[in-house]
């Protein structure tokens, strides 16, 4: 299977202030994005924009956080919903690598990496989600490594999709 990482919505406005363990899933994204350049895989960062000040683009929020490498050869996509497939051309450039399989990491758990998970699986591709490289805000229900504990399991226990949604760690990613 020929993967691409995605790495959804880590920019500087959605990381002020910092979501649950911040650095340490800046540095687990670095890592996937380092170890997928090695193999040859395409690592695509996504980027939210909206119409108003909080994440308009090019604004200065929309910006990647600046803890990430991003490299030359690189691709970005932009999106207005949780959906990364929805109104962008992210399902052109999959095809056009030849991409079968998605490696996805990011911001935020319940919303933008869980919609983007749910949906490429809908899509047929088989998804790793890097279990410990995406985060979210604490909530009032509970907090973001809830969260992420809880979508985690509720994403990989999906079997209806036909094709696998597996959480993994980081470190057992492969490209």
């Amino acid at each position: 299977m020929k993967s691409a990482l995605l790495v959804i919505d880590v920019q500087q406005g959605l990381f002020t202030p910092p979501p649950a363990e911040a650095e340490e899933v800046l540095l687990r994204i670095n890592q996937l994005s380092e170890r997928a350049r090695q193999a040859g895989t395409p690592v695509i960062f996504i980027q939210h924009q909206t119409a108003h000040e909080e994440l308009a683009h090019g604004s200065e929020a929309w910006q990647i956080h600046p803890k990430l490498q991003v490299k030359a050869g690189d691709h970005r996509v932009d999106k207005t919903t949780p959906d990364s497939f929805l109104r962008t051309n992210l399902g052109k450039l999959l095809i056009a690598e030849g991409i079968t399989q998605l490696v996805i990491c990011g911001y935020s758990t319940e919303y933008c990496v869980d919609t983007t998970t749910r949906r490429a699986a809908g899509l047929g591709y088989p998804v790793v989600l890097a279990a410990d490289a995406h985060t979210c805000h604490d909530k009032s229900h509970a907090s973001g490594l809830q969260i992420r504990a809880h979508h985690n399991a509720t994403l990989s226990s999906i079997q209806s999709f036909g094709v696998k949604i597996r959480a993994v760690p980081t470190t057992e990613v492969s490209f």
